[in-house]
């Protein structure tokens, strides 16, 4: 199996984008599952002069679970696809918001700053063909201190998690394609079973240089599927 990357993932993102927020809104608990994930993060509320990165926004929704949590932080938004991030900016947000457009590969030339208090990632490492340099340049964003939460499609190892995710899958594909949409969640499909374990993730990150790693599940359909992954950066960021 392969699957998209770079330009051609973005592309097809770009297209997916006007049927986007439907198609997930339909799936249980997707909104509450970025509100806690968001929660995880451990930020305590109202989040006055907090920096958060809101990376791979997408059409918005994990900006909006970010603002659920912490409503008077500062968000940067970055998407690599136009369209979604186009969707995302016409929605109403708060002055604090703004949206950039970046793949998470350019981080570093990208223009938003740096020493974030904290980076929220959503669905976005398994899309990414080097996820350890994406990690590093994350690493190197945040202030010492600084907080990471990772909320993706990770398999549990189970098989029984796998045969679930691809019979969801498989059910979702004709709806999608009639949308003219099918490559891009093949693409779904493919790499989340291709990625990475919740173990193996959370060894990238350990091995990254981030401490306090943890992996917390998600309820309902998506236990043993969808995880958060938090870490925070050292306080001394020259420990590696």
């Amino acid at each position: 199996m392969t699957t998209m990357r770079d330009a051609t993932l973005a592309s097809a993102f770009d297209h997916a984008a006007r049927s986007y927020d439907a198609l997930v809104t339909a799936n249980p608990g997707y909104h509450a599952h970025l509100r806690r994930s968001a929660r995880r993060l451990g930020l305590r509320g109202p989040g006055r002069g907090l920096r958060i990165l809101d990376l791979g926004c997408g059409t918005g929704a994990s900006t909006a679970a970010l603002l659920s949590v912490l409503p008077q932080a500062r968000i940067t938004a970055v998407d690599a696809s136009a369209g979604m991030l186009e969707r995302a900016a016409d929605k109403r947000w708060p002055a604090g918001v703004t949206f950039a457009h970046s793949s998470a590969e350019e981080l570093a030339t990208a223009g938003i700053g740096d020493s974030f208090d904290a980076v929220f990632a959503a669905y976005l490492f398994r899309n990414t063909a080097d996820p350890d340099r994406i990690l590093g340049s994350v690493r190197q964003l945040l202030a010492p201190g600084g907080r990471l939460a990772v909320h993706e499609y990770t398999l549990s190892g189970a098989r029984r998690h796998r045969v679930l995710w691809s019979a969801v899958c498989a059910g979702l594909l004709p709806v999608t394609t009639a949308l003219g949409d099918g490559a891009l969640y093949r693409h779904l499909w493919r790499s989340v079973v291709e990625f990475d374990t919740a173990e193996r993730f959370a060894h990238r990150l350990t091995s990254t240089g981030f401490e306090r790693v943890r992996i917390l599940p998600l309820p309902g359909w998506q236990t043993g599927i969808t995880h958060t992954f938090v870490g925070q950066v050292p306080q001394d960021r020259t420990r590696v």
